[in-house]
């Protein structure tokens, strides 16, 4: 795999995300949900841990959980929060968005859509939430090409108070930011 240097600093030889990790007040409802909403496959976890977790496998990704039965004392994760795509959130690829709804629906999981779009490329994303209300999207999002920074005519704003036309290439900052994988794109950054 060959590393990419977009910048002045040398690129690490990092290779893709690895896992997710995540605490939750209940390992077993934790463990139903990202096997039977995303698909993930227990695996085995280390024996020399002393604490409650699971670790689950699928898509060159691992989420680990850890039960922390004491979250119920966290308001922002106790009280169901409002799906907001601009909050803090895992993001996965998907090939079906279609299909993906129909299973929320059958679920009678709550869910809220978005449409991103630049220069005629549509993105489709849903979000929903995990049983501790940690935020899930899945997207299409590789419909939205990777372009760096370097390679746009894009120019900062020094003064966010003048009123200028929006930079070419200003959305594709915030596209780059999302979780896309990398390893599908066989390039890093």
């Amino acid at each position: 795999m060959e590393t990419v240097e977009v910048n002045k600093f040398q690129a690490l030889p990092l290779l893709s995300l690895n896992h997710v990790s995540l605490l939750c007040r209940s390992v077993w409802d934790s463990m139903r949900f990202y096997e039977e909403v995303l698909g993930f496959v227990p695996i085995k976890r280390p024996s020399s841990f002393k604490f409650n977790g699971a670790w689950l496998y699928n898509y060159g990704i691992g989420i680990h959980l850890i039960e922390n039965p004491s979250m119920d004392d966290l308001d922002s994760i106790a009280e169901p929060q409002q799906i907001n795509p601009k909050d803090n959130h895992i993001s996965f690829q998907c090939t079906d968005v279609g299909l993906v709804l129909r299973r929320l629906e059958d679920m009678g999981m709550k869910y809220v859509t978005a449409l991103v779009e630049d220069e005629g490329n549509k993105v489709e994303q849903v979000f929903f939430h995990d049983p501790d209300g940690y935020m899930v999207e899945l997207c299409n999002c590789e419909n939205i090409p990777i372009v760096p920074l370097s390679s746009c005519s894009f120019k900062p704003r020094l003064n966010s108070f003048i009123k200028s036309t929006p930079a070419k290439c200003g959305f594709m900052e915030n596209a780059m930011m999302e979780s896309l994988s990398m390893e599908m794109l066989n390039i890093s950054f």
